[in-house]
């Protein structure tokens, strides 16, 4: 029984990690030749009769990120199958290129002088099954609300929480995504990974995976391409209400018509960062166009053109602070990847 006719949530309310990240920019606009890459024009043809159009090059990487903000890839290549990865991943490795994984971008801040080598984004592996006795497999690359919508279709529980969670399946697994009302590994049977240093494909049983606090085990040196959830019966009438109250709590705390990757702190054990961060009177501080947002101190936002250099200045003011304040060290949320600016 496959994903395809289930509508998503209609509730008029539009969150960020809703929609894909480059919806708003074509992927056809032209983008300059980035002098930096590391490819060669060989192994930008190999990649390019691989995958055809579902490679990218020197593509900007604002095009996929909620944030809005980064450099260009060097290759930007988005597998739809498990093999596809494991050819690329091989590939990667023969040309000594270097590799970086990416998910849906809503927990992403790439730096302005973008990614060298490959990037692979687990974009393409959309597959999604409900098989008997409530198991759901679904690949990386499944926006989180995708996966919410087919289970209440199923009438299926354990999955509420993430009315509350962007992103896709991926990345959501790697950082144990969550809510107040569950998290990944509450549901999670096994998690399916393609090793980055050989390319074989590797299974692991919910404790192997590590889970964590937002963190686990998964993702170092390694792809996750699937996993297998273990759901249950419940009333939809009973999940609805749960996912629509956690959805209205998120939409009453999310800044509107700016571009944002959620929390970029981790909170501390035992208090929250935004208010550690409001205590330091931060709240509406500006580097660029990087602001603290004033609705949620633990949200910095993007309103308009912030440069990594911006958002990346903001964070290390607001730690500054916390840290001669407080004497707490916030630890990042959001994953930094790329270079700066040359």
């Amino acid at each position: 029984m496959t994903s395809s006719g289930h509508a998503p949530i209609d509730d008029g309310i539009v969150l960020v990690g809703d929609e894909r990240p480059d919806r708003d920019e074509p992927a056809s606009a032209t983008v300059p030749a980035n002098p930096y890459s590391k490819l060669n024009p060989a192994q930008r043809e190999s990649i390019a009769q691989r995958f055809g159009a579902a490679a990218r090059f020197d593509e900007p990487m604002r095009r996929h990120t909620t944030l809005k903000i980064g450099g260009p890839a060097d290759a930007f290549v988005a597998p739809a199958s498990i093999a596809d990865v494991q050819w690329l991943v091989g590939f990667a490795l023969a040309e000594t290129l270097p590799f970086t994984v990416v998910g849906g971008g809503s927990n992403l801040l790439v730096r302005d002088g973008g990614i060298r080598g490959v990037v692979l984004s687990t974009d393409g592996l959309r597959a999604l099954e409900v098989r008997e006795g409530g198991v759901m497999h679904v690949q990386a690359g499944v926006s989180t609300g995708k996966v919410l919508s087919v289970a209440l279709a199923h009438d299926l529980g354990g999955v509420e929480f993430l009315g509350g969670v962007p992103g896709t399946v991926g990345g959501g697994l790697i950082m144990n995504a969550g809510t107040y009302v569950g998290e990944f590994k509450d549901v999670v049977a096994s998690v399916e990974s393609v090793n980055l240093a050989t390319g074989e494909l590797v299974c692991r049983d919910n404790a192997a995976c590590g889970f964590v606090y937002r963190n686990s085990k998964l993702g170092r040196g390694e792809l996750v391409v699937g996993a297998q959830l273990a759901l249950r019966p419940r009333p939809r009438a009973e999940m609805d209400a749960e996912i629509r109250a956690l959805r209205q709590r998120r939409h009453e705390r999310e800044p509107k018509k700016v571009s944002s990757a959620g929390s970029i702190f981790k909170n501390p054990p035992g208090d929250f960062a935004g208010r550690l961060i409001e205590a330091c009177g931060l709240k509406g501080t500006q580097i660029g166009d990087a602001v603290c947002s004033p609705v949620h101190a633990n949200w910095l936002v993007n309103i308009g053109g912030a440069r990594a250099a911006d958002l990346l200045a903001l964070i290390e003011l607001v730690r500054h602070e916390v840290a001669q304040t407080h004497g707490v060290a916030l630890e990042l949320e959001v994953k930094l990847v790329g270079e700066d600016a040359p």
